[in-house]
């Protein structure tokens, strides 16, 4: 197709930095070759009869030396659909070069992001031949793209029983061989230049794709726990891989390519577990990506980041992403430390040893376990910190080669309740910070302290899940505080899914190909999930419907009708939990829906203070900042409101997507502090598609800096629910 630009449009020269990759020049060493993204104009009157005219534009930019012949081979990727740029390896003082050609603009560093490391669906209320799987056909004919460290095609959740081919829209390439994809599998793509194919060498890939749309697989386990049927959330969804992360990370020119060849290949939805630190938009490669993706009408969602549970952690916080955050589920392995007074402490730990004696062992402190050559531990059960540089498996293995019989991996206070299901590499439990702190005062008030770990399998039905991670991260999005991030939590701690291989490197027995891991990574392609069977069930939806549907269905309470808890088995904020934990079914029929146009986020930039370049740089066409909102003016499903003394205004429209005839009431639950009007409070509509609006006026009655709450509108079908956080900048 011809790309024929009415407009100054930007590129973005992406220079990619790599110890993997290096080219000789007569005038440029090649260690400082680093990368850039550099931001170039485009004359109103350029046409590109195919990509060959395209790289051959982006190679004119490159600098003029006597090594030019080595030049053209500099240029990595040629960018089409996610943008107007190129990457290429150069030196600053070659960037500096540039920067002096006509239709130069800026350019920026590179960074490298990194990978935010069965029975979900029932927790979620997704059940065969009902409510929503059957209300979308399990998500048939939507193809979810993951921008991921690749896949496994010969992993049996990529059977394409059942599934139909892939629709004709669809364009995408298999870079295995011709029988490795089907109508499961039926795109993969390899966008990093060091690596040969898609092909997953991490299990990362190959873990989220199959949480996402896998096909059922009966029998699924890891070393015999959490057994059952294997499925994904969207099951009868195809799945499209784009690998753009190597074992260093996930460099943002692969990343940039991975979006390129999703939108190109015609994906409906896009997931990316991966992320940095937040910077803003206009520096931020998913940011951009995803901008692009929304504006071809394709939902993306990315995780919240690992970094949880401090505050302002929050990544991927643009609002056209959905950003997710990672919960437990009702699901524990179970393994209890019982001690020589009689007290029991449950942890987990996928590893259920059949050989662990009953009889009471001596137990000892091993501080960290990153050393234990002074300590005597034949013999024992060693109480290991989970802090240090070594993870659970690793402490255990410290143990065992200094003759430990067994460990208890003891959490920090910051970890407070969230443990992992790990296949240790000896019998061995990881238990919570408070029952740490009760087994340690044990060995320090006990002259000869004793115990044995009980194995108890596979447990359903903790009524405290779902639970934050305590690994989850918080908002508030330093970005755009006047966004409430994340938007939604999901299941994300000790997730069954496929895998590369089996874990026989720490248990040589073991032979199933499925894999517990934990993260934000494991949340996002459950929502990417529900997203799929959302869009297959109302395709005329738009990307920012779907989300407002997610968001304003979601719930607040456990399984015990309580409020969600944090990892310390407190009350929940909001800047942990964003609006809720995601409810599928609800979400499929929300009533009202808080939509915006892509060219709705041009506003709320301009009123970010960016300039019309930084803006334009997003948005990949010339701005000018004419028209600017505030952050809480944009038409989003939550309040975040940096409230002073002064009252504020703020509008809101809905639309109507439930009965034809409904009325809505309103209703202000907690906002403590904080005085609210809401104009109208009834909201009357008559047709489906009816937009109407109201406005909400903020107003402090106290001096609480803080307070959260929630607008509520509604129906006698229909409760459509707002979060709003209100804080106060010192």
């Amino acid at each position: 197709m011809d790309l024929k630009l009415v407009s100054i449009f930007f590129c973005i020269v992406i220079l990619l930095h790599s110890s993997k990759i290096t080219f000789a020049d007569h005038f440029t060493n090649q260690n400082d070759l680093e990368t850039y993204i550099v931001q170039l104009e485009l004359p109103d009157d350029y046409v590109f009869s195919d990509s060959k005219d395209l790289y051959l534009w982006h190679q004119s930019f490159l600098p003029k030396t006597s090594a030019n012949s080595d030049l053209s081979s500099r240029i990595i990727y040629s960018y089409r659909h996610v943008f107007n740029g190129f990457a290429a390896m150069l030196s600053s003082d070659e960037v500096k070069m540039m920067e002096k050609q006509p239709g130069f603009v800026s350019a920026r560093p590179q960074r490298v992001l990194q990978l935010h490391t069965t029975h979900s669906p029932s927790f979620l209320g997704l059940h065969q031949n009902v409510g929503l799987w059957n209300a979308s056909n399990s998500g048939k004919g939507v193809i979810i793209g993951l921008l991921d460290s690749g896949i496994n095609p010969n992993h049996p959740s990529f059977n394409d029983h059942g599934m139909p081919p892939p629709p004709a829209k669809w364009k995408g390439k298999c870079e295995f061989n011709y029988k490795a994809c089907n109508n499961k599998l039926i795109g993969a793509r390899n966008l990093v230049k060091t690596a040969e194919s898609p092909l997953d060498g991490d299990g990362h890939g190959t873990h989220t794709s199959s949480t996402a749309a896998g096909n059922f697989v009966g029998g699924a386990n890891l070393l015999g726990n959490a057994n059952g049927t294997a499925v994904g959330i969207a099951p009868r969804a195809h799945v499209a891989m784009y690998r753009v992360c190597d074992k260093d990370g996930c460099p943002e020119v692969f990343i940039l390519a991975g979006f390129d060849a999703a939108i190109e290949d015609g994906v409906d939805v896009i997931s990316a577990s991966l992320g940095a630190t937040a910077l803003p938009p206009y520096a931020e490669t998913m940011a951009i990506g995803a901008y692009r993706a929304i504006e071809k009408g394709i939902f993306v969602t990315c995780s919240a980041g690992n970094s949880g549970p401090f505050s302002s952690t929050v990544e991927n916080g643009s609002p056209w992403i959905l950003t997710v955050g990672a919960s437990s589920t009702d699901r524990k392995i179970s393994a209890v430390a019982v001690l020589g007074n009689g007290a029991e402490y449950e942890g987990e730990s996928a590893f259920q040893s059949t050989n662990m004696s009953r009889k009471l062992l001596p137990l000892i402190d091993g501080g960290d376990c990153e050393s234990l050559a002074i300590i005597d531990v034949r013999g024992k059960i060693v109480v290991c910190a989970a802090v240090g540089s070594l993870s659970g498996i690793e402490k255990g293995e410290e143990v065992k080669k200094a003759g430990g019989a067994a460990m208890i991996l003891k959490n920090q206070e910051e970890q407070g309740y969230t443990t992992f299901a790990t296949i240790h590499v000896l019998p061995a439990t990881h238990v919570s910070y408070l029952d740490g702190l009760k087994i340690i005062n044990y060995i320090t008030s006990t002259s000869t302290p004793v115990a044995t770990i009980s194995f108890k399998g596979t447990r359903i039905g903790d009524k405290h899940a779902p639970v934050v991670a305590s690994f989850s991260s918080r908002g508030p999005y330093t970005v755009s505080q006047g966004i409430l991030k994340p938007d939604i939590i999901g299941p994300g701690v000790n997730i069954l899914a496929a895998w590369i291989k089996p874990p026989a490197e720490v248990i040589p027995s073991a032979t199933s190909t499925f894999n517990i891991i934990s993260g934000t990574s494991m949340s996002c392609p459950h929502l990417a999930g529900v997203a799929a069977l959302l869009k297959s069930a109302h395709p005329d939806w738009s990307p920012a419907a779907i989300k407002s549907a997610i968001m304003t269905t979601a719930d607040t309470v456990n399984l015990g009708n309580n409020p969600i808890q944090d990892e310390k088995l407190n009350p929940a904020d909001l800047l942990s939990i964003g609006s809720g934990h995601v409810n599928p079914s609800k979400a499929n029929d929300p009533g009202l829906v808080y939509d915006i146009q892509p060219q709705d986020y041009v506003p709320y930039l301009c009123g970010l203070n960016y300039t019309d370049q930084q803006v334009s740089i997003i948005v990949n066409k010339k701005v000018h900042c004419t028209l600017s909102i505030a952050e809480a003016e944009l038409n989003y499903p939550s309040f975040s409101i940096d409230l002073g003394s002064s009252a504020q205004t703020y509008t809101r429209t809905v639309t109507n997507v439930g009965e034809a005839n409904s009325t809505y009431t309103v209703e202000v639950i907690g906002v403590e502090g904080v005085a609210l009007s809401i104009k109208p409070s009834i909201l009357k509509f008559s047709a489906l598609n009816q937009k109407l609006s109201y406005e909400v006026t903020f107003k402090r009655s106290t001096s609480t800096d803080s307070s959260q709450g929630y607008i509520k509108w509604s129906s006698t079908k229909y409760s459509v629910r707002s979060p709003i956080s209100i804080f106060k900048l010192h």
